[in-house]
């Protein structure tokens, strides 16, 4: 019987063969042939010669086995692995990832992770209405010896009209020298626990970063030339700490709010939302005395670009910040704040190139594209400035409302402050004087109680009594004791004692007067007649040693 066995190398050997011959060189048929089939050879038959084969066949080398079970194995889990990498890599999506988990684990059930959270930022865009859509919005407000504005922030945040639970409060409380930790956690605590449901807000953030920023608190020092550089640069890493930790995949609106703003509306967030900007500020004033004026222009940060301020920027040192608002950097820019009709339309929209931070509201996805506060001298600018000018230049859309007003808590300079104690001081002196001319007066008028009709009553009497004799005295005596009403009797009869002196000299005085007339008129007369006859006059004396003529 002739067959064709298969040798080791894969092809037939296409020999004929004695079956007893054959078997006689295999003591296990069945065992050879399993080690042919699966690629199996036997080391002592291989090495015997086979004198079947003839000697004019060319050698042609063994080959192992393509297709054998282990590699085909192998290459079904490189294929589905290559296939999964392929899907990750061009379908990231939750239908690819559960079609896989399905077919993966579909002897074990669903794929569930309990920590596993999934987010889709194109539901998180920011929109017009998002009081409507129920947008998240994250409110962060920078913290710096704060304690004496909390109170007026926290009756601000009470007031504003945008659903409460969708807004999240973040602060970030810096080198205070105060209690400003433990007040804001006090009233955060009562804002939570208040009983109106409305009240309480969404999650919130307290954050603790110091920054070793030396610049004092005052208006001074704040506000001087030299430290706005260093100043701002430190606020910027403030504001970018702040925001790194706070924003979360499901915030809609960053709102940047400062705590020291007195006056604000209460619709302030869906005012500027309804904008649908990416970047949109208000316009920010500040009251003043009415002897500075009444009111000012606050923030001068929010400006549109000029051609004197770039060539500017080109001159200076590539570290140098420009700040607007000093006569060092005269840049002669359009400012917002200048722009402000108090009868304007509120909604007038005015681009920018540089915004203030009193007041910011930006859409999420501004910051999540890479926008930031730059802390380093970004085309010469830093902070929110800077903020500015990167989201212009990454083509973001940034306005400012020029009529639409908030008011910055005033506060007094050096020199407003020595004003107004020269100007207290001049008031107490006026009040003092004013004081004691008022004293003055309520003495007079205590001492002595002027009676309106008395004097009418009084000429009346003397001219009735004019008539008897005796009875002019005696009015006149009445109206000078009546005409003032002394209260202490002591002075009433003091007063009394006096009018009867000056009555008694006056009449006194009159009758010498009458007499001295009477006299005159008596010589007068005596004069005249003599005058007519001098017979009559008096008859000389005789001398001495003569005797008087008789006739």
């Amino acid at each position: 019987m002739n067959r064709h066995h298969a040798s080791t190398n894969g092809y037939a050997a296409n020999k004929k063969r004695d079956d007893d011959h054959y078997h006689g060189g295999y003591s296990d048929k069945s065992d050879l042939e399993s080690k042919y089939i699966w690629g199996m050879h036997d080391l002592v038959e291989d090495e015997k010669p086979d004198p079947s084969f003839s000697r004019s066949r060319k050698f042609e080398p063994r080959r192992k086995a393509l297709y054998t079970r282990s590699r085909l194995i192998r290459l079904g889990l490189a294929a589905v692995g290559t296939l999964a990498i392929l899907s990750w890599f061009f379908f990231p999506s939750s239908a690819s990832l559960s079609l896989l988990s399905s077919g993966s684990t579909s002897s074990r059930g669903d794929f569930e992770i309990e920590t596993l959270r999934y987010y889709d930022l194109e539901d998180v865009q920011g929109t017009s209405v998002g009081w409507e859509r129920e947008e998240r919005v994250l409110l962060c407000t920078p913290l710096r010896d704060a304690a004496p504005h909390l109170p007026m922030f926290f009756a601000h945040l009470r007031n504003f009209t945008y659903p409460h639970h969708l807004i999240d409060l973040a602060f970030l409380v810096s080198d205070s020298k105060d209690n400003t930790e433990e007040l804001l956690a006090e009233m955060l605590e009562a804002q939570q626990a208040d009983p109106d449901p409305s009240q309480p807000y969404g999650e919130i953030s307290v954050i603790h970063k110091d920054f070793g920023q030396a610049v004092g608190q005052d208006v001074e020092s704040r506000h001087g030339f030299a430290a706005q550089a260093g100043r701002r640069k430190l606020m910027a890493r403030a504001r970018n700490w702040l925001l790194s930790a706070a924003l979360r995949p499901y915030h809609s609106w960053v709102y940047w709010r400062d705590a020291d703003v007195e006056t604000c509306p209460f619709t302030i967030i869906e005012d500027l939302m309804r904008h649908d900007k990416d970047v949109i500020v208000p316009n920010i004033w500040r009251p003043l005395p009415d002897w500075l004026g009444g009111e000012q222009p606050y923030d001068l940060n929010s400006w549109q670009e000029s051609e004197t301020a770039i060539a500017l920027a080109e001159t200076l040192d590539e570290d140098a910040v420009i700040v607007e608002g000093y006569a060092e950097y005269a840049t002669w820019r359009p400012h917002l704040a200048y722009l402000r009709d108090p009868y304007g339309d509120p909604d007038v929209e005015m681009e920018l190139d540089g915004v203030g931070g009193v007041s910011i509201l930006a859409k999420a996805r501004v910051f999540r594209a890479g926008v930031h506060f730059p802390a380093f001298s970004f085309e010469r600018h830093a902070e929110t400035e800077g903020f500015g000018k990167m989201a212009r230049r990454m083509q973001y859309s940034v306005v400012g409302l020029p009529h639409y007003t908030v008011w910055h808590l005033y506060e007094p300079s050096v020199d407003d402050i020595k004003h107004m104690e020269e100007m207290e001081a001049e008031k107490r002196e006026r009040e003092a004087q004013e004081k004691e001319a008022a004293e003055k007066a309520k003495k007079l008028e205590d001492d002595f109680e002027h009676v309106g009709t008395q004097w009418e009553k009084d000429k009346q009497m003397i001219a009735e009594s004019g008539k008897k004799p005796g009875a002019v005295d005696a009015a006149k005596e009445k109206v000078d004791t009546d005409g003032f009403k002394e209260k202490n009797p002591t002075e009433k009869v003091a007063r009394k004692e006096s009018v009867r002196k000056i009555n008694t000299r006056q009449g006194n005085k009159k009758k010498e007067q009458d007499d001295e007339k009477k006299v005159e008129k008596a010589e007068s007369v005596m004069s005249n007649n003599e005058a007519v006859n001098p017979a009559a006059a008096p008859a000389e004396e005789p001398k001495a040693g003569k005797k008087k003529g008789y006739t």
